[in-house]
C-alpha cells in the first residue's frame, strides 16, 4: 500500500546508489522535481531508463548521477541533441556513460513483460535495423508454433520506477489523465516505486468528470506518493499548466556549456530545494 512521504523522504528511502531506476511520462508528466531530488541527494552510479529520456536524464547525467543510459530515443523534443548525454558518451564528463538503445515498441514491449513478471518480450521488429550490431540485448528467436523469425529483449525490471500525475488519494491511489505513456506499466513492473502528484484528495472514486482516458494506478502497486506541485515542469501536466517552450529552447544553449550547466544545476536544483 502506498505511503504518503515527501519526495525528499521517498528519494532517499527508494533510491540507492547503483540502482536501475526507470523514470516515465510521455510528453508531460515527466518526473523532473523527482529528478532534481535525485541530483540533489547526489545518487551516484544508477542505471537510467527512459523510453525518449530527454532534459530530465540530460540534467542527472550531467550532475553525475548515471552510469549507464537504457532508451529508444533521445533528445531535445523539438529542439536537438541532449549535450549533456553526447558529452558524456563522446568525451566521458562528468564520467563515461554506457548506452543501449532499443526501438521505441522494444521498449514498450520490454515495460509491459516486466509489468507481467516475464523475463522477455517477443516482438515482430528490428528487420533491417544496425540496432542488433550495437546492442547485444536484441536475440533472435524461432516461434515454436510458427517457425517465425521473432525479435527477443529482456523484460524491463527497475529497482524503483517514477512518475509524476495529476491526483492521488489518501489511499495512495493514482489518477494520470492525458497523454498516456507507459506509466502504468513502469510501476507494474517495478519493486518499488514513486509517484509524484499535483495535488492529493480525499477520495478519487467520487471524483466527477474523469477524462475517458484515465488510468488509475492502484494504491497498492505504489511505495510511495509524494506531492510535488509544479513537479513536470518545464513539461506540461493536462489540466494544471502548460509546456514551457521556452525553457526548451533555452536549455540547448545551458546545455551545450560545461560551466553554464553546472552553474545552472547549483542555482536551480542544488540550491533550491524543490522544483526548479
Amino acid at each position: 500500500m502506498a505511503e504518503l512521504l515527501s519526495l525528499h523522504d521517498a528519494v532517499a528511502r527508494y533510491v540507492e546508489d547503483g540502482a536501475t531506476v526507470a523514470m516515465e511520462g510521455f510528453t508531460h508528466l515527466i518526473p523532473f522535481a523527482a529528478g532534481h531530488e535525485v541530483i540533489r541527494q547526489r545518487k551516484r552510479d544508477l542505471t537510467l531508463i527512459r523510453m525518449t529520456p530527454d532534459l530530465v536524464y540530460d540534467q542527472m547525467i550531467g550532475a553525475g548521477c548515471a552510469r549507464k543510459v537504457i532508451f529508444s530515443w533521445g533528445g531535445n523534443p523539438g529542439v536537438g541533441s541532449l549535450h549533456r548525454l553526447r558529452d558524456a558518451v563522446e568525451k566521458g564528463w562528468p564520467h563515461k556513460v554506457e548506452i543501449l538503445e532499443h526501438s521505441h515498441a522494444a521498449m514498450a514491449c520490454a515495460f509491459d513483460a516486466g509489468a507481467a513478471g516475464l523475463p522477455l518480450a517477443v516482438l515482430r521488429g528490428y528487420v533491417g535495423s544496425e540496432l542488433p550490431s550495437v546492442n547485444d540485448q536484441i536475440k533472435f528467436i524461432e516461434c515454436p508454433f510458427t517457425g517465425e523469425r521473432l525479435a527477443a529483449v529482456p523484460s524491463v525490471r527497475p529497482d524503483v520506477s517514477i512518475v509524476h500525475a495529476q491526483k492521488a488519494d489518501r489511499a495512495g491511489n493514482v489518477l494520470v489523465e492525458g497523454i498516456i505513456g507507459v506509466q502504468k506499466e513502469a510501476v507494474l513492473a517495478a519493486k518499488k516505486s514513486i509517484v509524484t502528484v499535483e495535488e492529493i484528495v480525499e477520495d478519487l472514486t467520487t471524483e466527477p468528470d474523469y477524462h475517458p482516458n484515465a488510468c488509475i494506478i492502484p494504491g497498492w502497486a505504489i511505495s510511495a506518493v509524494a506531492v510535488a506541485e509544479k513537479g513536470s515542469y518545464p513539461s506540461y501536466a493536462h489540466g494544471y499548466y502548460p509546456r514551457d517552450n521556452r525553457f526548451y529552447k533555452e536549455w540547448d544553449a545551458i546545455a551545450r556549456d560545461r560551466d553554464a550547466f553546472t552553474a545552472w544545476i547549483e542555482d536551480n536544483v542544488m540550491n533550491a530545494g524543490g522544483n526548479a
